[in-house]
């Protein structure tokens, strides 16, 4: 039976950190599939497409990995790709309160889906896709923080946001 886990988000934009984890969940998971939220609530930067395309461009190479997004309650949608593991990214203990009741919830509704919690390497703790649009937003360099792909989409989103203005 292959091992499948899911690791849910909104990656927007995908950090370095999240890459790190999912680098060493694949090696944990036969099959670990990065699922995006579609929340609208959530006011992302980047569309539900352009994150699933930062995303697929980000983990070309890392076997076993697939990227795809989702609707509504996220253990649903572990439940119907027939997976039983979330993993959950803690970078400071700061993370852990909201992450410990978002489990508690998932277990309510999820019943035998199980959370496990990954903690980025060390190089990447600070790193948050909020910092990463910041720091790009106000012209600094994020070579140190996400792929090239995604400082290109940064880049782009930027300079139309302020040919807007």
């Amino acid at each position: 039976m292959k091992r499948t886990a899911v690791y849910p988000g909104t990656f927007d934009p995908v950090t370095y950190g999240h890459i790190d984890i999912i680098k060493r969940a694949s090696k944990i998971f036969d099959k670990v599939i990065v699922a995006v939220a579609r929340n609208e609530d959530k006011g992302t930067f980047f569309t539900v497409d352009e994150r699933v395309r930062m995303l697929k461009d980000s983990v070309k190479g890392i076997e076993g990995v697939e990227v795809d997004s989702f609707d509504g309650l996220v253990v649903n949608y572990i439940k119907s790709v027939g997976a039983r593991v979330m993993i959950r990214g803690l970078r400071m203990i700061s993370d852990f309160e909201y992450e410990f009741q978002m489990a508690l919830t998932n277990r309510k509704f999820g019943g035998d889906i199980e959370t496990i919690f990954m903690m980025p390497s060390e190089a990447c703790l600070y790193l948050s896709s909020k910092l990463v649009k910041e720091v790009a937003g106000l012209g600094g360099d994020v070579t140190d923080f996400a792929p090239k792909n995604v400082r290109i989409m940064l880049l782009e989103k930027f300079k139309k946001a302020r040919g807007a203005r």
